[in-house]
């Protein structure tokens, strides 16, 4: 099922690797010319333009698009117990995770007299999208919801889109995943039209509207304030509008469709592999699974499991199709050291290593979303439980790119104070490099004060 790459006695470079490896097609820049739009709809009519796009992508018209608090707390009390146990515990799990990512605040003495402070501030308001498309994602209610509270976030808004099948209203297990954080702002909004609200606010239309907002204390014909980040996952669409917006809002990354590479050599238990790729394969169709090893027993191995177990699982056809397709496959190299290679130019959003010293071995990369370290620590233990982030880069930018974390959420202010004896004594160097520049009114602005 997987397709084959044989890199073996071959010496590539960094980017000729990148031009061979499996990778899945993006193109944000298409996408963005069907999305401007959705956007512009949503800034100039609000709510109305909300509603239309509600029916139109999601098949149901919402009646609510502020979700009332009520619903809120009733979708928490009928939620499983099971579920809601492994909701806490991942809450739980990720408030630790996140508290280890927080900068320390910092005060420097450059010179005598003279300091430097590094200030970390949290933005106000924040906008969170939660996916609901081939699956639902309380998950993804808490990777970003607990950075942003742990972060110092004032105000937290969720979107998530209306279903059909509950009435226009989110998901009753993404309303319950609110609800045990603490957020009461919750939004019957999907897709772009999300991202366009969260952008540039919205006004109510009708009297429901009014009223949801002024139960949350909104005033006038104002229903949803505009924020000032947008993170979250999504689908290609989503990914073009929070480019479209960046710089009216901030952005975390424009993730796209999900990615696992397994880094496994021929000590690895096939099955494992096997499972690991199909659970992101699970996701959605255009999903990558891509497994590099120098093994081809091991790659014979691990094509027969998935043979024997794909036909078994709830969602077979979707998994042939991101298995089989053009962003999956099997690379071949000839030893570990080309292996990290590949990996690297890869930048897979999830890495798994499963080699011998397998901890050796993932301290040699240096580009994956994140590094899963052997036999026992699968991508879904991330996904959920593990107390690290589950949005992370795709499609190779993780070259450049953080998953998602406090940072995404706070920014970083210095506060410089220099006493008089201070800048008297760098008055002369200052003087020096203003008048370098043709800029005298600078060293006008030192001197002016001796």
């Amino acid at each position: 099922m997987l397709k084959r790459i044989d890199l073996r006695g071959q010496t590539l470079s960094a980017a000729e690797l990148a031009a061979v490896l499996p990778r899945a097609a993006l193109d944000v820049e298409g996408a963005m010319a069907q999305i401007r739009p959705v956007l512009e709809d949503v800034r100039a009519r609000g709510a109305a333009a909300l509603r239309d796009l509600g029916e139109r992508f999601d098949g149901v018209r919402p009646e609510h698009l502020r979700v009332p608090a009520a619903v809120i707390a009733e979708a928490l009390e009928q939620l499983d117990p099971a579920v809601r146990e492994a909701l806490e515990i991942s809450i739980e799990h990720n408030r630790k995770g996140h508290t280890a990512q927080l900068p320390r605040e910092t005060s420097t003495e450059i010179a005598d007299g003279g300091v430097v402070r590094q200030r970390w501030v949290p933005v106000r308001r924040v906008g969170l999208y939660v996916p609901g498309g081939l699956a639902v994602y309380p998950s993804s209610v808490v990777m970003n919801a607990v950075a942003a509270q742990v972060a110092g976030v004032e105000q937290l808004a969720i979107a998530s889109p209306p279903q059909k099948d509950f009435g226009g209203l989110p998901h009753p297990v993404i309303l319950a995943a609110c609800a045990l954080l603490g957020v009461g702002e919750v939004y019957a909004v999907g897709g772009a039209q999300a991202v366009a609200m969260f952008a540039y606010g919205a006004r109510a239309e009708n009297d429901t509207d009014r009223a949801d907002a002024a139960a949350a204390g909104l005033a006038g014909e104002e229903l949803c304030e505009p924020v000032d980040v947008v993170t979250g996952p999504g689908n290609i669409y989503v990914a073009a509008a929070k480019r479209a917006v960046m710089g009216t809002v901030g952005i975390d990354a424009e993730a796209g469709t999900t990615e696992i590479a397994v880094l496994a050599d021929g000590g690895a238990n096939p099955a494992f592999v096997a499972v690991d790729l199909m659970s992101q394969a699970e996701h959605d169709p255009a999903a990558a699974s891509v497994l590099i090893t120098d093994s081809t027993e091991l790659a014979d191995a691990v094509d027969a499991e998935i043979a024997r177990r794909v036909p078994a699982t709830k969602h077979a056809e979707r998994m042939r199709t991101a298995l089989a397709g053009p962003q999956s496959g099997t690379v071949l190299v000839s030893d570990m050291d080309q292996a990290v290679a590949v990996a690297d130019a890869y930048g897979a959003e999830h890495l798994e290593i499963q080699t011998a010293d397998a901890a050796a071995v993932a301290g040699r990369i240096r580009n994956a979303g994140a590094i899963f370290v052997g036999p026992y620590s699968p991508v879904p233990l991330g996904d959920y439980l593990a107390g690290s982030n589950h949005v992370l880069p795709t499609g190779g930018t993780a070259r450049f790119a953080s998953g998602l974390n406090v940072t995404a959420f706070i920014r970083s202010v210095q506060v410089i104070e220099y006493g008089e004896t201070a800048l008297k004594g760098l008055a002369a160097p200052l003087t020096a490099l203003a008048t370098s520049e043709d800029l005298p009114a600078h060293a006008e602005a030192v001197n002016a004060r001796f």
